[in-house]
């Protein structure tokens, strides 16, 4: 648990930045539900605001009136202990609140939460829970970022998210192989403490897992490499890919990642542009990996082997910081990209770890009952907050999905 000065200083700088992400929006943008997953810019702003109302604020005054009667409804995500709530897939048909409204809505909640953090004896478990809310909001950055990018290319026009600066070219370096000895390797958060910093509940516990004799890729794969792949047919060939997966891009006519636009051009959030061939690939399921990796005569990390070879490295890379909000070519080195430019597939399903217990309450939802029918992904993305990112972090999602920042890491 960070010191409550420190604390405070993270709370006004994550809310600030997810507001600096939708400056450039117009209202309707942020009104859009391009799809049943996916979930309107205005929505996301109010869910996290939500967030810190329903599990820090309540907390503290459960006969405090709401903000609006309605918000709970309108804004609980998944939580079925706390309440009823509006369906997913209709998120979009709420016009009102209005934009402005909601961040009214935000603005009063900042300043009552700000009102707790410079006041004293705070409870360390409301503390924790602060701590939680800027981690479930950096999820959402990303997650806006996800969406408003699906919404926007639905447009024919193509825009762009915000005008940003071109990216310099350079090359990605040749694709090489480090290896590792088998082994007993620790994986997983510590046990909760002041020293050992924020993780989320499926992080833990830390316990040891064998490892056979592996090598992992030193990069991601490129849209250059991938694009190899697609030339040779791989789309068309059964013997590469899980049922499931093939089933799904024949009955969708997938036959290249998402946003790949034809005409060596792809959509990203600065707009239709030539597809970088030294760039990661992104956007991909994890059937896709999976199939591409087995083409490539190679597989899938674990993800025990994806930290055994992370854990070692500082968390620095191409993240939300730095402002690309695309993926970028790796530097040269031993093994690079780890954290930062787009989410790696493992070969790991989504499963708790031996001794896993959930947080008590409502807030046991937040990790603990997905756990079926999921891939586990590691590392972060372009859209990752550097705070966010950590080697034990377990992203999840279904192996169909394509709209996130998702790429490819090889082993063997």
């Amino acid at each position: 648990m960070l010191p409550m000065c420190a604390l405070g200083d993270r709370f006004r700088l994550t809310r600030a930045r997810t507001e600096a992400l939708v400056e450039t929006l117009s209202p309707e943008d942020m009104v859009v539900q391009s799809m049943p997953d996916a979930s309107p810019v205005k929505w996301h702003l109010a869910h996290t605001t939500w967030f810190f109302e329903q599990f820090v604020l309540a907390a503290l005054d459960p006969a405090a009136p709401p903000h609006h009667r309605d918000y709970g409804f309108l804004f609980n995500s998944y939580y079925d202990a706390v309440g009823d709530r509006h369906p997913r897939d209709r998120r979009g048909l709420l016009t009102r609140p209005s934009v402005r409204e909601v961040m009214d809505y935000r603005r009063a909640v900042d300043a009552r939460v700000r009102n707790v953090l410079e006041g004293s004896a705070l409870p360390p478990e409301i503390a924790d829970r602060i701590e939680l809310g800027l981690h479930h909001e950096m999820q959402h950055q990303e997650l806006l970022l996800t969406d408003i990018k699906h919404a926007l290319f639905q447009n024919p026009m193509r825009p762009a998210y915000r005008t940003m600066p071109d990216l310099p070219r350079a090359s990605a370096p040749s694709l090489r192989f480090v290896s590792f000895d088998a082994g007993l390797v620790e994986i997983g958060a510590p046990a909760a403490a002041p020293a050992a910093g924020f993780a989320f509940d499926n992080e833990r516990p830390r316990h040891r897992v064998w490892v056979d004799p592996f090598a992992i890729a030193s990069r991601l794969v490129t849209q250059g490499e991938y694009g190899e792949f697609v030339r040779d047919h791989g789309y068309e060939r059964p013997d590469l890919w899980l049922a499931e997966g093939f089933a799904g891009i024949r009955a969708s006519e997938t036959r290249a990642p998402l946003y790949w636009l034809g005409d060596e051009r792809a959509f990203t959030l600065r707009g239709a542009e030539t597809v970088r061939p030294e760039d990661p690939v992104s956007h991909v399921s994890y059937f896709e990996a999976d199939a591409f990796a087995r083409w490539a005569g190679a597989r899938l990390p674990t993800e025990a082997e994806w930290e055994h070879a992370a854990s070692p490295h500082p968390v620095r890379g191409n993240l939300l910081e730095g402002g690309a909000l695309c993926p970028r070519p790796a530097a040269a080195g031993a093994i690079e990209q780890l954290f930062g430019d787009a989410w790696e597939w493992t070969q790991s399903a989504y499963a708790p770890y031996p001794g896993f217990r959930p947080l008590g309450g409502a807030l046991g939802e937040y990790n603990g009952k997905f756990m079926a029918s999921q891939m586990v992904l590691r590392g972060g993305s372009c859209f990752s907050a550097q705070a966010h990112v950590r080697p034990t972090y377990r992203n999840f999602f279904p192996p169909a999905v394509r709209w996130q920042m998702t790429g490819i890491r090889l082993a063997r």
